[in-house]
């Protein structure tokens, strides 16, 4: 095992399959950055997402996904330029894998890639125990969905956040209240009929628990390009909260904290969990122009 990554996985503390398979996405995950911050790519964009809260910010979930916005509109915009440089980063260092853009079958905002991974092969590379090995699927594939919002929403900030490993660099990232505005606009105006994102509303505990405000003119913007506010509508603090009320009246927490558990290594925080206590989230939530 190359001593970076030996160095990396130390941070967790794996037992289970689950530990270390979310470990090595992790990984995966933070070495695809380096590759993108080799190759130039932030100058450009900014990471956002939950990833980019977890990375970055230390959110005590795990993610699957990389999110990116560029910092302003390019239609022209492809991730095929930088996905070399991921390749070759996760390669340096021992990894198996494959990164390839996906093709769109008709034209959107969203330029998307997959980095794929056999995750036995690669979990072999980071040494972990046979015990644990045996117990896992041998044609298993760990896909990690890199996206980029080639025409993103105005009013946001962004700021420099350093990693340390595997080597020390920088990347770009939305600042944390348009982190939380891009959070807010996906538990009230995405729509995934009755799968329940238990991830969004475990952020949402994250972000207030942290006294983080939502980036409120982010949000309006991204409400009026999705449809959910008219063009010359101004989005003010309480009519979000109102917002938010009826969204919560129509959850059921009991399959939302399903969705969310394999990503904790501590699940207790979800006996909490109800429509009262969202309520009470609610309340404590504050926002900044």
């Amino acid at each position: 095992m190359n001593d970076a990554v030996g160095i990396m996985l130390e941070r967790y503390n794996c037992r289970s399959i689950n530990d270390y398979e979310n470990a090595l996405k992790e990984i995966i995950q933070e070495i695809a950055l380096l590759g993108l911050w080799r190759s130039k790519f932030f100058e450009k964009a900014a990471f956002y997402g939950g990833s980019a809260l977890r990375i970055l910010y230390g959110l005590d979930r795990f993610s699957e996904d990389l999110d990116f916005s560029l910092l302003k509109k390019d239609e022209n915009f492809s991730l095929a330029g930088y996905l070399g440089a991921v390749e070759n980063e996760l390669k340096s260092l021992g990894f198996f894998v494959a990164v390839k853009e996906k093709k769109k079958k008709f034209k959107t905002n969203i330029d998307s890639a997959f980095i794929k991974a056999g995750t036995l092969k690669n979990m072999i590379i980071v040494d972990i125990p046979g015990s644990v090995r045996k117990k896992m699927p041998s044609g298993k594939i760990m896909k990690i969905k890199l996206e980029v919002d080639t025409n993103p929403p105005g009013n946001f900030n962004t700021k420099a956040v350093y990693l340390f490993q595997p080597v020390s660099f920088s990347v770009n990232t939305y600042s944390l209240p348009h982190l939380f505005a891009g959070k807010m606009h996906a538990i009230l105006c995405r729509s995934w009929g009755d799968r329940v994102k238990g991830r969004d509303w475990y952020d949402l505990v994250w972000y207030a628990g942290k006294n983080i405000p939502v980036g409120l003119k982010h949000l309006e913007s991204r409400m009026k390009q999705t449809g959910h506010l008219e063009a010359n509508e101004l989005l003010t603090g309480k009519m979000m909260k109102q917002k938010l009320m009826e969204k919560i009246g129509g959850i059921n927490f009991n399959n939302a904290g399903k969705d969310v558990l394999n990503f904790l290594k501590d699940p207790s925080s979800l006996e909490l969990w109800s429509e009262e206590f969202f309520r009470v989230i609610c309340k404590k939530i504050k926002t900044v122009q």
